[in-house]
């Protein structure tokens, strides 16, 4: 909301700086974003008044211009412009001055004629057209009589470019702060100062808007209140400069007298109005009613909308003329024969224009504030001030009376008050009637130990959000601080800790942790070659996207990984180790939420990388989880890896983790000059077999033996598998066992390779001896041999 200093003024007065007045309204709520003064960057700018006007002896499009600036003697300028006479008053940029964009101006010589500055147009001033109706918009801008015309004087002053815009973030749960009233209500509360508001005055016209108008609610559901009024004889023509000048300090374009009035309302009190042309309402008749499926519409920007039975529409007797509280139909508009006129102040429930708005793809200022639910109560008043303004103005002749549709009437919210609970609940000391001080100047009626809550207040509802309204104004600031009070119970749930300790073990491992959006593109799939019918491919469609690469829910958080490995390779990082414990979202085929998955997503690549790295670090993280009894086997059929250097990590059948080296067509198409790694671990996995208990383990009384025995197998044989036979053989005297040589070449038959193992062994209750430790390597080694692995001699 762009607030203009100079409308403000009109309703409150107070005394502070600009800086000033946005801090103190900050701090009692009202949240300033900044603010600036209207042509700040026009500098050294003034009034001429021409004087003498000559055609150069060179040139036969060129003037030379004397112009009195008020300074002891004439200045010459030399100009093209065309639209110039004797006893003009133009804006005149002088020697060293600055222009709108930045643009310095300095004197020089135009075909050997001495030009000290230059006369500028509505443009180099910052401004439109729109601004100024009557300017030429590509001729110098000639004053007219809404502006001063005292040559010398600073052309901020003349012109009425000299305002302050204080730029204000509103929370959705204060409509009532989208309007100059609204704001000024917070400034005098804010200040201590009255807010002077004077009630609309409608004179008598003519008439009876009875006769011409008829006004019908067939969805009260969705429409609160409906009040119309009729103008005849509308005189469209510009707004007087006064009203231009605060229309374009808020941010809206000025357009004519009768557009800019329903423009000006809505801002000063936040209650939107239209104004619907008569001749394009047949009968007569306003009808708000639900639109028709197939039925469509052409707005005013020129779009053809398609509507549908959920949507508001504003119909006369045979079509819709408008979207109810979005925007109006194409002939529904004033145009510059419209002669009389419909006013229309209604309110729309809040839920129902924000669903047809975004349906629509079309957020106006209308919509944008009935879509935080307006007060029903404030219609009739912003009408009675929009025919006040015509009458001002003179735009037409009002008709007497209004329309007014009252379908559902909004009961006060009415409260106890209590200033003890208050000052309990926020901490503070404040006497009743200082806090009755604060609820009457915000406009809320304070009698008989009750609060009266204004309608416009729909945030209002419990003795808490009075509270509320006590403390910013008490001063946030002014609260003391205090312990807090009643006990927390609070605690992480499971699956928190196992989240964070899995944190704790990946940092521990080296990697760095990385955040990436849960919506991705639907092509992202395609860069890691998933198959046309796998699931993966069965996304959860995001209703409305903020584009194609965000329109859907990852159902594998892979691409995300490499599309950060990727900027990291190509913005010359030489290694990198990242990891994301990541939510993949599956989705059911139905109308339930998607399936949510958590996954621990780990990527590497760099000069010391290998498989055996991310694997080593995958066992690592299994290992602090308190994951154990996985089985590892090799995998050649996932499209996403390479098909020699990738391995599963199952449970009891259930799939753990995937580790390996990205295939080398996924690899290209990332952009990468190295070899990839990515682990995908499923959380949910180990969360149901992690044995978090910690069992306490004496250090050894006894001396260990070791065995070294190394086998040739076929190389189809894992290591894993070798192990598991030699631990089961061995039984209770194996403490460890480790791999410590592969070997394939000359030596060893083709088609076979040798591993070896070194194998600590020992008892808890006596000194081993060399004969049991032969018995427990025999029997490892007949375990193997029922499998044709024999031992290498």
């Amino acid at each position: 909301m762009n607030l203009s200093k100079k409308w403000l003024k009109d309703y409150v007065d107070f005394d502070a700086t600009d800086k000033e007045f946005a801090d103190a309204l900050t701090l009692s709520g009202s949240k300033v974003e900044g603010f600036e003064t209207e042509g700040a960057e026009l500098k050294n700018i003034v009034v001429g008044h021409l004087l003498q006007i000559e055609h150069h002896p060179d040139a036969d499009t060129l003037w030379i211009c004397q112009l009195d600036v008020g300074e002891d003697e004439p200045v010459q300028i030399v100009t093209s412009a065309q639209n110039l006479k004797v006893g003009d008053y133009v804006p005149v940029a002088k020697h060293k001055s600055v222009v709108a964009g930045g643009h310095h101006i300095e004197k020089g010589k135009l075909r050997g004629v001495l030009s000290k500055g230059m006369m500028c147009s509505v443009a180099e001033l910052g401004l439109t057209v729109h601004d100024f109706p009557y300017a030429i918009e590509d001729g110098i801008f000639v004053l007219g009589d809404d502006c001063k015309k005292v040559p010398g004087m600073d052309i901020h002053e003349a012109i009425g470019l000299n305002d302050t815009v204080t730029e204000f973030e509103i929370t959705s749960n204060r409509p009532d702060c989208l309007s100059v009233i609204g704001l000024a209500r917070e400034t005098a509360a804010t200040f201590g100062t009255k807010l002077n508001v004077k009630e609309p005055v409608v004179k008598p016209g003519h008439g009876d808007v009875n006769d011409m108008l008829k006004v019908t609610i067939e969805a009260p559901e969705k429409c609160y209140r409906y009040v119309g009024a009729v103008v005849e004889n509308v005189r469209v023509k510009p707004s007087p400069l006064w009203m231009r000048e605060r229309l374009r300090a808020s941010g809206v374009r000025p357009i004519n007298n009768i557009v800019d009035i329903t423009n000006y309302v809505m801002l000063e009190y936040g209650q939107p109005m239209h104004a619907f042309d008569l001749r394009f309402l047949k009968g007569g008749e306003v009808i708000v009613r639900n639109a028709v499926n197939g039925e469509s519409i052409t707005t005013l920007d020129g779009e053809v909308r398609e509507l549908d039975d959920t949507m508001l529409v504003i119909a006369d007797a045979e079509k819709p003329v408008a979207v109810a509280g979005v925007m109006g139909g194409e002939y529904s508009g004033i145009m510059d024969d419209t002669t009389t006129i419909v006013f229309e102040s209604a309110c729309f429930n809040g839920a129902s224009v924000r669903r047809t708005a975004k349906k629509l793809g079309m957020r106006t200022e209308a919509s944008a504030r009935y879509e935080k639910e307006l007060n029903p109560h404030d219609c009739h008043r912003t009408l009675n001030r929009a025919l006040e303004l015509v009458q001002l103005l003179d735009a037409g002749d009002v008709v007497n009376g209004a329309v007014d549709c009252n379908k559902v009437v909004k009961e006060q919210t009415v409260l106890d008050f209590d200033p003890e609970w208050v000052n309990n609940f926020i901490g503070i000391n404040l006497g009743a009637d200082e806090q009755k001080k604060i609820l009457e100047a915000l406009d809320f009626e304070v009698k008989d130990g009750k609060i009266y809550v204004p309608f416009f207040r729909n945030d209002i509802e419990h003795k808490a959000d009075i509270s509320e309204e006590i403390a910013r104004f008490y001063g946030y600031g002014n609260i003391p601080n205090r312990p807090l009070s009643g006990t927390a119970n609070a605690k992480l749930t499971d699956r928190q800790k196992l989240i964070r300790q899995l944190d704790s073990a990946l940092i521990g491992c080296g990697l760095t942790e990385i955040y990436t959006y849960s919506f991705v593109s639907p092509k992202s799939v395609d860069k890691i070659r998933v198959p046309e019918n796998s699931d993966l491919r069965k996304f959860v469609v995001i209703s409305n996207p903020l584009g194609d690469d965000t329109s859907v829910m990852r159902t594998i958080a892979v691409p995300s990984m490499l599309d950060v490995l990727s900027k990291n390779y190509n913005n010359r990082n030489l290694d990198a180790a990242l990891y994301e414990i990541a939510t993949e979202y599956i989705s059911r085929g139905t109308e339930e939420l998607p399936l949510e998955k958590q996954s621990v997503i780990i990527g590497m690549y760099g000069k010391d990388v290998d498989f055996y790295s991310i694997k080593g670090t995958v066992e690592e993280i299994l290992k602090n989880a308190g994951v154990y009894g996985y089985d590892v086997v090799p995998v050649k059929d996932n499209p996403t890896y390479h098909p020699g250097r990738c391995a599963m990590l199952t449970i009891d059948g259930e799939e753990l983790a995937v580790i390996g080296e990205i295939h080398p067509d996924v690899s290209e198409a990332y952009g990468f000059g190295t070899r990839v790694y990515i682990a995908s671990i499923s959380v949910e996995v180990i969360e149901k077999y992690r044995n978090d208990r910690k069992t306490y383990t004496a250090l050894p009384k006894f001396p260990a033996l070791t065995r070294d025995l190394a086998f040739v197998c076929k190389k189809e044989h894992t290591v894993l598998e070798l192990e598991k036979r030699i631990s089961n053989a061995v039984g209770s005297l194996l403490e460890d066992i480790s791999l410590f040589d592969i070997y394939e070449g000359s030596q060893i038959p083709k088609g076979m390779k040798s591993v070896a193992f070194s194998l600590k062994l020992r008892s808890n209750e006596r000194t081993l001896k060399d004969t049991e430790a032969d018995e427990a390597v025999n029997r490892a080694i007949k375990a193997l041999n029922e499998l044709g692995i024999t031992l290498r001699s």
